[in-house]
């Protein structure tokens, strides 16, 4: 996948603004980090490899992509994302019914298991906490595209495709 160039990806009919919601469909709850939940959001989510892990390797990061794709159109829909040697960023918006904290829940639990299975690593894989953000606009939807799909250009300069990152073409 090349890096992608321009603003290409801005949906202009997936994104509404924070303003434009409805005061009771907000609301804030706290871990270490702050997260904020809004109906009808779109979210950039990254979470980390536990430090004590070594970085994953291809067949790794073939299992979290698998992952992500799973139940993508149904509990949600991803818009961009990119598995990296030890985090992944997820472009989505969550359906109504299914909770943004259980997903990612999901996410890493899933694939921990997985990885201590068919990979034979041990202890803890992912950090407990994670970072969420609700994107607020389209710039920002664009500036959060961006640095998904450029990301493993910025860390490895010299590759020149890197199949963990896509985006949704017909954003």
């Amino acid at each position: 996948m090349q890096p992608l160039a321009g603003t290409e990806a801005r949906p202009t009919n997936l994104l509404l603004l924070m303003n434009e919601k409805d005061e009771k469909e907000f609301y804030i709850y706290r871990r270490r980090l702050p997260h904020w939940r809004m109906v009808d959001s779109v979210y950039f989510v990254t979470w980390r490899l536990h430090p004590a892990q070594l970085e994953l390797m291809p067949s790794g990061r073939d299992v979290i992509v698998s992952t992500l794709n799973h139940f993508d159109g149904q509990r949600y829909e991803l818009m961009a994302f990119v598995v990296m040697h030890n985090h992944v960023h997820v472009l989505l918006r969550h359906e109504k019914q299914h909770n943004l904290h259980k997903i990612v829940h999901s996410w890493k639990s899933y694939t921990a298991n997985k990885l201590q299975r068919e990979f034979a690593r041990i202890g803890q894989i992912w950090q407990d906490e994670y970072y969420d953000r609700i994107v607020r606009d389209e710039a920002e939807f664009d500036e959060k595209t961006q640095y998904i799909i450029n990301n493993p250009f910025k860390t490895w300069p010299e590759i020149k495709e890197y199949q963990w990152a896509w985006f949704k073409g017909d954003i």
